[in-house]
């Protein structure tokens, strides 16, 4: 089982790569029909953000108050890590603490990021690391046909060139990630969340799994 080798895995990637349905997908796979195995979900809460909306419609002027109420949010979620109904659980995630300054340093003035690294720098908690990321990519493009297809009005406003970036940072952050073992696959030509071969495929990689690095690309 995946579980017993992975108890805390991470889904990762930029808006649109389908991280949060992934992670909802693996759940139901890995954890029906199996009580005593049956983990916990850990999912961002983007339609919290009252800033999320404005944020995409005028990102010089509320990207600080976005990445701030996304910080304490993640923060206060990752609390629940330490309680104790929480030990030995295994654990799906939707979000890496550790890649929260990637959108910091993408979107806020000289100014703005210092302060933002001085609050993530002291409020930081000690969380445990994952034993596995999931680092969903796909194309600028055709993560823009994603997010329009599915028509959240906040994300109407997302830009390609934002997305480029975006996919330019997540592709920095993870070139130096050494934390945990990281798993990169190319969703452009795979679909696990709604071809059931795919996500097969997909679990028999992550079985499979033997360095701190590897790449699935169907092609």
């Amino acid at each position: 089982m995946v579980m017993d080798r992975y108890q805390h895995i991470v889904i990762e990637g930029p808006i649109g790569a389908g991280k949060t349905s992934l992670a909802r997908r693996l759940a139901d796979i890995l954890w029906t029909g199996n009580q005593s195995a049956r983990g916990e979900l850990l999912l961002e809460k983007p339609e919290d953000n009252p800033f999320l909306e404005r944020f995409y419609r005028d990102s010089a002027r509320y990207a600080l108050q976005t990445q701030l109420f996304f910080l304490f949010q993640r923060l206060d979620q990752l609390k629940q890590l330490g309680q104790k109904e929480w030990f030995n659980k295994p654990i799906i995630s939707d979000f890496l603490l550790d890649k929260d300054p990637l959108f910091a340093e993408l979107t806020l003035p000289s100014d703005e990021l210092a302060l933002y690294r001085q609050i993530f720098n002291t409020i930081q908690p000690q969380t445990p690391q994952p034993d596995l990321v999931i680092y969903l990519q796909a194309q600028p493009d055709t993560l823009l046909e994603r997010i329009h297809r599915r028509g959240n009005p906040a994300e109407s406003a997302i830009s390609l060139d934002y997305l480029r970036a975006l996919c330019d940072a997540y592709s920095q952050f993870f070139h130096h990630y050494n934390a945990a073992p990281v798993l990169t696959v190319n969703t452009s030509g795979l679909n696990p969340i709604d071809s059931d071969e795919d996500c097969a495929l997909l679990l028999q990689q992550i079985k499979n799994m033997r360095g701190k690095r590897e790449f699935f690309n169907r092609g």
